[in-house]
């Protein structure tokens, strides 16, 4: 909650800033010249609140998602060996990584993968696929473990979701100023909103959500190899390496089923050239490089 109280705290400090700036440039006045009646700070906190909301529901409601819509069957009483093993892994995990137990869980599915998401790193739920634990070791299972619990002790499903929320109230923001100064400006719409500035902020808000798509991206592809690090710290680069190396013999490596949490598994699509700038996971051959680079 701290984390979340703090970065809402400096991004309306940054959102202040913005409008401060807008003020001792004169935009407004330029605005007010030009018959174009926008009040800069309201679209600033309208566009913070439309543009946060949604990433901070979904936060929020982000375990119950999973359970619901991957069927995760939550570990509460371990009935075989290998579940005993499993808590035992993701406890003593946890413990090293000064977290919280979170719950663990296993989904159907095919295909090698694991995930981890929670509002909060000490209430967060790890769930591993039958696909995962049919294709793996169990140094392999360990080590995928440790990535998803350093996901959480790192903070990221929270950061990733404040990141979105800031990129998101950019977009907001920005598309509605644009669709406004052409309504204005070139279509000389005098009262209200004309059609045209409808249209021109959709169209101005789509192109504008690539681009934030493209950061938002690239933030996750960081944070894969922060988490193949505290993996490999939790277990051995060997170890981490192994089970990305385990990934690549899949026969089609895809996102996780949801795409809500594609961005939180230990692997996900792969793709070249633009493809790449909208991949949630580096290539898994770059990711074990680097594990291998750090000896």
């Amino acid at each position: 909650m701290k984390r979340i109280l703090l970065f809402l705290a400096t991004n309306f400090a940054v959102l202040m800033v913005i409008s401060l700036v807008f003020k001792l440039l004169g935009f407004d006045g330029l605005l007010a010249a030009n018959n174009m009646d926008l009040n800069l700070s309201a679209v600033l906190v309208y566009a913070a609140i439309a543009g946060f909301a949604g990433s901070l529901i979904s936060l929020f409601m982000s375990k119950g998602m999973a359970k619901r819509s991957m069927g995760v069957q939550i570990i509460e009483h371990p009935g075989t060996p290998f579940e005993h093993w499993l808590m035992q892994t993701v406890s003593r995990q946890a413990q090293s990584s000064g977290i919280e137990m979170p719950e663990v869980g296993i989904f159907d599915s095919p295909d090698p993968n694991a995930f981890a998401t929670g509002w909060n790193r000490n209430a967060a739920l790890v769930a591993v696929s039958t696909g995962l634990l049919q294709h793996m070791t169990k140094d392999e299972v360990e080590a995928v473990v440790g990535h998803e619990i350093s996901h959480v002790a790192n903070g990221d499903m929270v950061t990733l979701t404040l990141i979105q929320g800031v990129v998101n109230t950019f977009v907001v923001f920005l598309s509605t100023v644009i669709g406004h100064l052409i309504d204005r400006v070139v279509f000389k719409t005098e009262q209200g909103h004309g059609p045209a500035y409808y249209i021109v902020s959709m169209i101005a808000q789509a192109l504008l959500s690539i681009l934030a798509t493209m950061i938002v991206m690239w933030f996750s592809r960081y944070r894969e190899f922060k988490a193949d690090a505290g993996g490999a710290r939790l277990t051995s680069n060997r170890k981490m390496a192994d089970a990305l190396r385990r990934l690549q013999t899949a026969t089609e490596p895809r996102d996780l089923p949801s795409g809500e949490f594609a961005a939180f598994g230990i692997s996900g699509g792969v793709g070249g050239g633009l493809r790449r700038l909208f991949m949630s996971h580096p290539p898994l051959e770059e990711r074990i490089a680097v594990l291998q680079g750090r000896g």
